[in-house]
């Protein structure tokens, strides 16, 4: 069959595609290391700094797997929107961490989270049939 063109290997692991996991595992292991690096306030490394880090970025990596495995299912307003909720929960903790008030942690998540939906609105607008 000259006609037909190879496709490429995909590697699997448990039945998913390593593009499946590989990137929701980067991007929370980003995210545990930020949060154990901005809770330990410039102090020495604690149990505690580990433990953040370790349970943000386990976190983090699950919601977005979970996302990320929504695909076509879900309307494309609710998927923009289920990304710009998580975007802002995400970074309202990471700013909160800085002992900063409670509104300017508010704040800044409530803008990431509507930059990170309407980005993601017309993301999934202008590349879905």
């Amino acid at each position: 069959m000259a006609h037909a063109a190879p496709t490429p290997r995909t590697h699997r692991l448990g039945g998913l595609k390593t593009s499946a996991w590989a990137g929701p595992l980067l991007f929370g292991a980003l995210y545990g290391i930020w949060a154990a690096f901005i809770g330990r306030q410039a102090g020495p490394i604690t149990g505690y700094n580990v433990v953040l880090g370790f349970v943000s970025g386990l976190l983090f990596a699950g919601i977005l797997f979970l996302l990320n495995r929504m695909g076509h299912d879900v309307l494309p307003e609710l998927r923009a929107l289920a990304y710009g909720t998580f975007a802002a929960l995400a970074m309202g903790f990471m700013f909160s961490l800085t002992n900063d008030s409670v509104l300017r942690s508010s704040a800044v998540g409530l803008a990431v989270g509507a930059a990170v939906g309407v980005t993601a609105f017309y993301r999934f607008h202008q590349h879905e049939p």
